[in-house]
């Protein structure tokens, strides 16, 4: 690794330590020739399919804006952030897990509102309206009607292999 502080390409690690639930290595440097010490972080590359909108169009799985579409709906309400992160990191990972090079945008939302539907129903119902285009109140009162007949049950999310047709 090249030196930040002279370019030189001799620096050797001083200390290694794993971060962040084990997912990154933290490792302290420091440069044979400046004596600079400084840090870097290591994590494992992994390929997130593309997304396939629904015009047709294909672009790169975007974490951030998974991130704040949930964020938008989830505004003020009371819901912490290790909850929203935790949220979002189960998605990714069921992301990765499916193995496709490509997923549907359609089935993210979905995930999206399977993950909002147990972290808070009122962020639910704000990402469905836009999601799902509502036109009037009957088809609010509609999805309020559904959450409320069945409160523990949740839709299989498409992202999990047996809702695919897979696990069977």
């Amino acid at each position: 690794m090249h030196c930040p502080f002279c370019g030189a390409n001799d620096t050797r690690v001083t200390d290694s330590r794993l971060v962040a639930d084990g997912d990154q290595v933290r490792r302290r440097r420091q440069c044979a020739s400046c004596h600079e010490r400084f840090t870097t972080y290591e994590t494992a590359e992994l390929i997130m399919p593309r997304v396939v909108k629904s015009d047709g169009s294909r672009e790169t799985f975007n974490e951030s804006k998974l991130r704040a579409g949930m964020l938008r709906a989830l505004e003020k309400r009371p819901v912490s952030a290790e909850a929203i992160e935790a949220a979002v990191e189960r998605i990714r990972q069921s992301l990765r897990a499916r193995g496709d090079r490509e997923v549907n945008a359609r089935d993210i939302g979905e995930a999206v509102m399977k993950a909002l539907s147990s972290l808070d129903q009122v962020a639910y119902i704000r990402f469905a309206s836009v999601y799902r285009k509502f036109q009037d109140l009957d088809e609010f009162r509609a999805e309020i009607d559904r959450l409320s007949q069945e409160p523990g049950d949740v839709a299989p999310s498409p992202l999990d292999p047996q809702h695919r047709g897979e696990g069977r």
